[in-house]
């Protein structure tokens, strides 16, 4: 089963994250990523540019409204994530624990990746993905 370790982090977290040395940083992810891929549970990772760049497609209105970053009222960002390929939650829990530069205001959020497979496999569009999945050797 695949599983997303979601990192969130508070304001708090990012500023006192800011003020870590790259390198240091690199180290730390660098040898968790390894650890991951060593015992082959690693499917994809990546980190997420700063809030500030980014945008919200707001679906409230008809048209949806787009408005820069940073977000507002928000209270967690999420910084990056994991894909896992684990036997349960309880092993991406354990993956999760050992996260590094975990600490006051951080936060792993586990979600369960769902497959193609737990989909309706007589829909049309589930056929179409399976077979671009199958083109691009996704399955």
């Amino acid at each position: 089963m695949k599983y997303m370790l979601i990192m969130r982090a508070s304001d708090e977290a990012e500023q006192a994250f800011a003020e870590v040395d790259f390198e240091q940083v690199m180290d730390a992810m660098g040898r968790y990523n390894a650890e991951l891929i060593s015992a082959g549970v690693l499917v994809a990772a990546e980190g997420l540019d700063d809030a500030a760049k980014g945008v919200v497609v707001d679906y409230s209105s008809q048209p949806p409204v787009v408005t820069d970053g940073p977000y507002g009222e928000t209270k967690e960002l999420f910084g990056g994530f994991w894909i896992l390929d684990v036997a349960s939650q309880e092993e991406a829990v354990e993956w999760a624990r050992r996260a590094p530069l975990a600490g006051p205001g951080m936060k792993a959020e586990i979600r369960r990746v769902t497959s193609i497979d737990e989909f309706p496999q007589d829909n049309e569009w589930i056929r179409k993905e399976r077979a671009w999945r199958e083109a691009t050797g996704q399955l």
